[in-house]
């Protein structure tokens, strides 16, 4: 009997490592097909899941107070487990390095409870050959096991989109690879029981985790192009949404818009491929090219603002300016390397604190991360300056009446809106003679 047939029989557990917006979803659809140990070092994380709340809003309270996943912080129990799927983060540090301490110390833990037989998968992106050359050092040390003899592993790219609805673990195909044909065959057969879409077998680790960083290197790439169009339409005075529009008919075009580029995937991923690529001698142009440009876009919006506001006749230092969303993006509490905080200190430095409104993001993140506190709605009184920079529905709905009404009472002219998104009818807002500026 395999591993996988232990499984199937729920003579054998699954463990998810980390708790997330990655792993928590994981966690969820195994328990619907075996017995899973949901694990994460959170204490308050993971009490918050057992009185059946979901933080990350990625499945819903409802999925989660009906759930069989049995959530712990209790690490010693990762032995009831043979299964194992590490989903931690994997960030950049200040200087866009890459930051393993998560996959690192979640190695730690996992191996001082591996047992043999055991199956252990990566889900966390990380750059070709740190599952082999990092993980599994820590693994044999930790659990005095061999790997590729007492226990196998394996690496599986998440491609979890938080607050995609459509977009699913279910209904992406799964990229899988093993160390060896056995080791691939299980990870195979355990996924296709949650995975509809099917999986696709790798030919190897390093083969699945540069396929992972790619992905997003590619789509960084093509957002970057779109804000170095917007920066040149902006100086010939040509609307870029209606270039897009324009273009976009063209059936081979490619359907990106420009924007800031955060979150935990595509703004970080392609400096892990970047940094390995130094590490073999070989210095990147095009994507570290695409990377300068997406990290500029903060500083490049704050320029637009305050030309308006100049044009205005608003004192940039006096000016009340108010930022509609935080999130990295729309209709997700997730903050995690959102660029809006961009947009906040390059304001700082012209001595504006700008009102932060966001009915999604995690309040307690917002404040812990960043050590910035939010607004709400009704603080949006006698503003000089609205920032859209982030696509909720609820700024979706707000009507221009609405809009209005977060003003100073004075005329449309001396009203600055930068609408980052493009969610806002431009025409409607230039024929009330708003100062308005968009990507």
């Amino acid at each position: 009997m395999t591993l996988y047939d232990e499984i199937v029989n729920k003579e054998a557990k699954i463990s998810l490592i980390g708790l997330g917006y990655v792993g928590m979803p994981i966690a969820v659809a195994f328990g619907k097909k075996a017995e899973v140990l949901g694990f994460d070092i959170s204490k308050e994380k993971v009490a918050l899941y057992k009185k059946g709340i979901d933080p990350t809003k990625e499945v819903g309270d409802d999925v989660i107070s009906k759930t069989t996943v049995d959530f712990t912080s209790d690490a010693e129990r990762l032995k009831e487990a043979k299964f194992h799927i590490v989903a931690v983060p994997t960030p950049v540090n200040d200087d866009h390095t890459p930051n393993l301490k998560p996959v690192e110390s979640a190695s730690h833990t996992l191996g001082k409870q591996l047992t043999k037989g055991s199956i252990v998968v990566y889900e966390s992106t990380v750059y070709p050959g740190v599952t082999e050359d990092i993980c599994i050092p820590i693994l044999e040390e930790e659990s005095g096991l061999k790997a590729g003899v007492d226990f196998k592993v394996g690496f599986s790219p998440e491609r979890i989109n938080p607050g995609d609805k459509v977009h699913r673990l279910e209904t992406i195909v799964k990229v899988v690879s093993g160390q060896d044909d056995e080791s691939l065959d299980i990870i195979s057969k355990v996924y296709e029981l949650v995975v509809e879409a099917g999986v696709y077998k790798a030919e190897s680790i390093k083969v699945a985790e540069a396929a992972k960083v790619i992905e997003n290197s590619q789509r960084d790439i093509n957002i970057a192009f779109m804000n170095e169009l917007s920066i040149i339409f902006n100086k010939l005075d040509i609307d870029t949404k209606a270039v897009l529009k324009a273009a976009g008919t063209k059936w081979n075009f490619l359907n990106f818009s420009p924007g800031l580029v955060g979150g935990h995937c595509i703004g970080v991923d392609p400096y892990y491929l970047t940094y390995k690529a130094e590490q073999v001698g070989y210095h990147s142009r095009i994507i570290l090219a695409g990377r300068q440009i997406n990290d500029e876009m903060g500083h490049y919006v704050v320029e637009n603002l305050v030309k308006k506001l100049i044009k205005a006749n608003v004192p940039v230092k006096t000016a009340r300016v108010g930022i509609l969303g935080f999130t990295f993006k729309e209709n997700t509490p997730d903050t995690r390397n959102t660029r809006v905080i961009d947009i906040v200190e390059e304001l700082k430095e012209y001595g504006v604190q700008p009102l932060i409104v966001d009915p999604v993001a995690d309040e307690n993140e917002l404040k812990e991360e960043y050590g910035l506190k939010l607004n709400t709605m009704e603080d949006l009184k006698d503003m000089d300056a609205l920032i859209v920079a982030v696509g909720h529905d609820e700024f979706l709905n707000l009507s221009f009446e609405q809009l209005e009404s977060f003003y100073k009472d004075v005329p449309n002219e001396q009203r600055v809106l930068v609408d980052v998104k493009s969610i806002l009818d431009k025409k409607k807002y230039l024929a009330s003679g708003y100062n308005y500026w968009r990507l």
